[in-house]
């Protein structure tokens, strides 16, 4: 139980324990103290970024920085209009309200959460056929944050009515190793610097990853009988998990590799590459492209994806002759 609350723990939750995304954090302190000066309920929030990056962290932060409760749901648990009615009718003044995958939201709830955010009311259809009658039901006046990894799923009129957007992005390298460090602290683990610094730059520019690699290598390290993670222990690790140093596990290297070996260094669309590569759409779209576009090794074309120059230098792999034809003209 004792582990399991410290690995819980590693999520921050105030501003300034929140590491990274500096400007939106500014932004935030500001908003959130205006609200609470005013003695009013926070805008809504609208929280895009790829997984990983802290955005259900980011909502527990808020709740907390407001000193109000948080409700937390996904938009695929709600599945018929009653399920909202129900939370939004318990909700109390000024609670968080927090949606996940909010571009999952079916259109009969969705259009209910439009009145719900700008009159705090619902509009509720009692009885059938002619004598139907719609009976409009207050709730208290509430913050929603809803968090997507696409934000070109979620309709105009629903994020129209987000007035506080947060676009997260990949976290700077010093910015990683900082939360290495809090997070090793919080484990009552011990790390050297230059172990810090190679696990941050193999993380992908992502706590969640991050965290998951400094427990993985706190296991070598105890197995090891090391008093604590150096780098030597760290380059071991990593090299046992197939994880090099610019963060790319061995899907990602089969994927580079798969278009420059069989589709000569592309373009090759992207149903195409998941289904050789065994793995769904979605997944190639969500977990693995954001960061090889990120760290310059994939392109997207108008005819599919290619491989950059520095995928070829990255694999050791010879540059091929196919260097223009993922253009139109």
């Amino acid at each position: 139980m004792e582990e399991d609350t410290r690995d819980y723990s590693l999520r921050p939750r105030s501003l300034k324990e929140f590491l990274g995304q500096a400007a939106m954090k500014e932004n935030l302190e500001v908003f959130i103290r205006a609200a609470k000066e005013r003695k009013e309920n926070l805008d809504h929030l609208f929280l895009i970024g790829p997984p990983g990056l802290g955005k259900t962290t980011l909502a527990q932060v808020i709740a907390n920085e407001l000193e109000t409760e948080i409700v937390q749901t996904s938009a695929p648990a709600l599945e018929k209009p009653k399920d909202l009615v129900g939370i939004l009718t318990s909700l109390k003044e000024r609670n968080v309200f927090f949606i996940d995958e909010i571009h999952r939201l079916k259109p009969a709830i969705e259009e209910m959460l439009y009145i719900a955010m700008e009159d705090y009311g619902i509009d509720w259809i009692i009885g059938q056929g002619p004598g139907a009658r719609t009976l409009r039901i207050p709730i208290k006046p509430f913050t929603l944050i809803g968090a997507t990894t696409k934000a070109g799923n979620v309709s105009s009129p629903l994020v129209s009515r987000f007035g506080i957007p947060c676009r997260f992005s990949f976290y700077e390298h010093a910015d990683m190793e900082a939360i290495v460090r809090r997070s090793a602290g919080i484990l009552e683990t011990k790390i050297d610097d230059d172990a810090a610094a190679l696990l941050a730059a193999s993380a992908r520019g992502t706590p969640r990853v991050a965290n998951r690699l400094l427990r993985r290598m706190r296991d070598f390290a105890q197995v090891a009988g090391a008093a604590s993670i150096t780098k030597k222990v760290v380059a071991e690790g990593l090299r046992r998990l197939e994880i090099d140093h610019l963060g790319l596990e061995k899907q990602d290297r089969e994927i580079l590799a798969m278009i420059i070996k069989r589709y000569n260094g592309g373009p090759v669309g992207a149903e195409t590459l998941a289904i050789s590569m065994g793995e769904g759409v979605d997944t190639l779209e969500d977990y693995y492209e954001p960061y090889l576009i990120q760290a310059g090794l994939l392109q997207r074309t108008p005819r599919g994806r290619m491989a950059t120059a520095q995928a070829y230098e990255h694999l050791k792999l010879p540059k091929g002759i196919n260097e223009t034809n993922g253009l139109l003209f």
